[in-house]
């Protein structure tokens, strides 16, 4: 099968999950033709099977604004047709989904059908979407695709409380490749983080503030308070600042290591202790299931789709939004034994494997089939 991938190219959660998606689809024998604006990230490796389009947008002073989706819309047509391309799968409702169909009506008129997959990640729907600039095309963008997904329950029930959906939604989870998360690192360099009677506390995100920044090192003062530990932040945003000032007001800034963004990230979490996701909300919970692949148990809220992945009592413990106290107590219940720390890693490590790339590619698989059987019935 000939599949066209429409994403955002950056470190964002649904860029990542897009690109490993073709990698993977085109490990099953699939052509994957990746168009967007930059090459993504992930995307390391052109091959026979694997296709960059750039999509470039012409600067005119007529526009204030340089008109992306024009120019998305365009190049998806030029491509369909150069590469007989059967499928689109777009990640995110706006713009992609928008320019997807306008470039399915542009290919009808030359007696080309090709089929619209949109996946829903979050801020399309929940901030991006639910914005009134916004939501009538969100609504149609959505409504007009021949097959939604969305990446956990709770997105979908966003999406049908927000919009006016007569569309059906069809689950699917966010992913990773298990087999990517069987590193063996040596003592020595988790002695560069911690010294050994230290706990390695970790959080990792764009550090905005629905991802509650100050909460994380509040719960991190808390857990030091009762036990030697060392906070690790990754990423960058525009948090950072904020927790620099709070960690020094607190007392703590020798015990808190930022590392903006890192390329180091397995070997981070492979020596860590604990994960911290006290977010405001989350669709799905990428970085959670990525702790927990690595053998670390959450601390997390309880909102969005991180339920559908943190198992309280088992891979972690799960809080009401901004319950400090309640992540505290769970916390230290979990790094005060060390049996129980290690059956709460293992059990971790199992329930991540439910999230495995390779069963939830072929459930991608299906859905293409399916759009395309209706539409040769069309």
């Amino acid at each position: 099968m000939k599949i066209g991938i429409v994403c955002y190219p950056t470190f964002g959660g649904s860029g990542v999950v897009a690109t490993e998606l073709g990698l993977a689809l085109s490990k099953r024998g699939h052509e994957v033709h990746f168009i967007t604006y930059k090459q993504p990230v992930r995307l390391e490796l052109l091959s026979n099977k694997v296709h960059f389009h750039e999509v470039n947008v012409p600067e005119y002073p007529l526009f204030h604004y340089q008109p992306y989706e024009l120019a998305l819309s365009s190049k998806l047509v030029d491509m369909v047709k150069l590469h007989n391309i059967e499928v689109l799968h777009v990640h995110y409702a706006i713009p992609h989904a928008y320019a997807a169909y306008m470039a399915q009506k542009m290919l009808r008129e030359e007696s080309i059908y090709v089929p619209i997959v949109t996946t829903l990640h979050g801020t399309d729907i929940t901030l991006v979407g639910s914005h009134p600039f916004y939501k009538t095309a969100v609504t149609f963008s959505i409504n007009k695709s021949d097959a939604v997904t969305s990446v956990s329950q709770s997105l979908k029930d966003d999406t049908l409380r927000l919009f006016d959906i007569n569309n059906d939604i069809e689950v699917i989870t966010n992913f990773i490749d298990f087999s990517k998360y069987n590193h063996e690192f040596t003592d020595c360099q988790r002695d560069m983080m911690a010294s050994e009677d230290e706990k390695i506390i970790t959080h990792i995100s764009n550090l905005r503030p629905v991802k509650r920044i100050a909460d994380v090192i509040k719960v991190f003062y808390g857990i030091q308070k009762q036990i030697p530990a060392k906070l690790m932040l990754v990423g960058e945003g525009p948090e950072r600042e904020m927790a620099e000032e709070l960690c020094e007001s607190l007392g703590i800034t020798e015990k808190v290591v930022f590392f903006g963004k890192s390329n180091e990230i397995d070997k981070i979490l492979c020596f860590s202790d604990l994960f911290l996701l006290p977010s405001e909300t989350e669709s799905f919970g990428l970085a959670a299931l990525e702790a927990m692949a690595s053998k670390v148990p959450v601390i997390s809220s309880n909102t969005g789709g991180i339920p559908e992945v943190n198992v309280p009592g088992v891979s972690g413990f799960l809080s009401d939004v901004g319950d400090i106290d309640d992540m505290v107590k769970n916390a230290l219940y979990m790094l005060s034994d060390g049996e129980r720390l290690n059956e709460f890693k293992k059990n971790a490590k199992v329930e991540a494997s439910k999230f495995d790339i390779n069963k939830i590619v072929p459930q991608y698989e299906a859905i293409y089939e399916q759009t395309l059987t209706k539409c040769m019935s069309l």
